[in-house]
């Protein structure tokens, strides 16, 4: 087993969902003592997911039906929060068309971004309502140059029979009707949504260990200069591990083996 001694040292725990917590509607095992035993020891935790067709809210009260009753809006940060922030700082009063569901949204409206049907920029989030005229209009926009923001890049979504197409499938659909890709990609292992951590912690990433199940968002934070470790309960099997680019600085079946490395 790999030495895991260094997470007794880490301020600041990033915690991936699908795949890592939860499968579906469904705990993985040993997770709610996994979330507990961080409680329990004062740990700082944030759990962090790509998923921008939820809102912070809607996982909230996920999370609170899967038994973790304790979470509250401080412990769930996603790439549509992310993206919202970034387009605060970047295009301040620009009016977005946003591909996306309801409850993202909600997080954009939240933090006071305008919509149009005459846009200054298009954000393409993890829209599981997607239609082929968002898919048309996004085309034609991006087509005509204006900035292009995708929340995050996933190529599929971990569920309990297999996955679904994440947000990186309609990227791939767009760029080969446009010849384009984003112009900026918030979420994990992306700079934009560790710089916002970082400023809302306060924390050096040297102190911060980021725990998931794909290697090329989660365990790709790596590069960042936090610590990794690898779940096998979602996404990747020790065969992809082996053939892949990012090395984790430590690897565990679940969370549950992490409860005494705290």
């Amino acid at each position: 087993m790999t030495d895991l001694s260094f997470l007794k040292k880490m301020e600041l725990w990033l915690l991936d969902m699908d795949g890592t917590i939860y499968l579906d509607d469904h705990l993985i095992e040993g997770a709610e003592n996994f979330v507990n035993t961080l409680i329990e020891k004062q740990k700082r935790f944030l759990f962090l997911t790509n998923n921008s067709s939820k809102s912070v809210r809607t996982y909230i009260q996920k999370l609170y039906t899967l038994g973790l009753e304790f979470v509250s809006r401080e412990h769930v940060y996603t790439s549509g929060q992310a993206a919202a922030s970034y387009i605060l700082k970047t295009y301040p009063r620009k009016k977005v068309y946003l591909v996306g569901t309801s409850d993202l949204q909600e997080e954009f409206e939240r933090s006071g971004i305008p919509f149009s049907d005459e846009p200054e920029l298009v954000v393409l989030g993890f829209d599981t309502t997607l239609t082929y005229q968002k898919l048309w209009r996004i085309c034609d926009l991006v087509r005509a140059g204006l900035p292009y923001i995708a929340t995050h890049a996933d190529v599929n979504c971990p569920i309990k029979d297999g996955f679904m197409p994440d947000i990186g499938s309609v990227i791939a659909f767009i760029k080969a009707s446009t010849g384009r890709e984003p112009d900026v990609i918030i979420g994990k292992p992306n700079p934009p949504i560790l710089e916002e951590i970082s400023c809302m912690f306060a924390t050096e990433r040297s102190k911060m260990v980021m725990v998931g199940d794909r290697l090329y968002t989660d365990i790709a934070m790596g590069e960042k200069g936090i610590r990794t470790v690898l779940v096998l309960s979602g996404e990747t099997s020790m065969e992809d591990l082996q053939m892949s680019p990012f090395c984790p600085d430590g690897v565990v079946s679940s969370v549950k083996e992490l409860v005494a490395l705290i």
